[in-house]
């Protein structure tokens, strides 16, 4: 079994975060993508998020019917921050028997990602996915990681990617990126600006139903 991790504060989930993980879903041939949003993302804590109830509702909403799409509540269940290295030990303790893990992230994401918890031993943990824009040129990892960490990896010619000492795998992937962002999509709402096409027409009534980010 060939699992994808995506995470994510999704407020709201849109038509952009669907799009790539359907991309990522063919590139791997995956069995399926957990869709994982954050309870209490570390770096917004400051920040005003909806509730999970409300995000969680739009995502189930927004893969209904897409049988390899699927949503997870794991880090609704802890009490503390939501961290990435803590959601993926979960589930490869829960279904680690046969299951190979690709957790998925933008770009912008793994640029910063020495800034996540236990960042190291997250990325010997499983396969990562980083979705690269168009025109992005590979420069491989040193110029991310710390020198002396990035050294571990060896790019695969064979495969594409760099393979660590675990034998997982980094992989750079350009994706079609929908220039949609989940912030302009609560200041169109707040504006009294129409969101069609840029959610799924599910999630955009669901918003509209429950009034949110009328406030913001």
């Amino acid at each position: 079994m060939k699992w994808g991790l995506l995470g994510g504060t999704f407020d709201p989930i849109h038509n952009g975060h669907l799009r790539c993980a359907e991309e990522i879903l063919e590139m791997f041939d995956l069995n399926r993508v957990l869709f994982i949003p954050a309870s209490r993302p570390p770096h917004k804590i400051d920040a005003a998020i909806t509730s999970f109830h409300h995000r969680e509702q739009m995502i189930i909403q927004a893969i209904e019917g897409n049988p390899v799409f699927t949503y997870s509540d794991v880090e609704r269940r802890r009490e503390e921050k939501s961290y990435s290295v803590e959601t993926v030990d979960f589930i490869l303790k829960k279904y680690m028997e046969n299951l190979e893990v690709y957790f998925i992230l933008g770009q912008d994401a793994f640029h910063a990602i020495h800034t996540w918890k236990d960042w190291d031993r997250l990325l010997l943990m499983c396969n990562f996915v980083v979705m690269t824009r168009p025109g992005y040129e590979d420069r491989g990892l040193k110029p991310i990681l710390p020198p002396d960490f990035a050294s571990q990896f060896t790019f695969d010619d064979n495969i594409k990617g760099f393979r660590g000492p675990t034998g997982h795998v980094i992989y750079f992937r350009g994706v079609t990126f929908l220039d949609i962002s989940s912030s302009d999509i609560r200041q169109r709402v707040k504006n009294g600006k129409s969101i069609k096409y840029l959610v799924p027409e599910t999630v955009r009534h669901y918003i509209m139903k429950n009034s949110l980010y009328k406030g913001i």
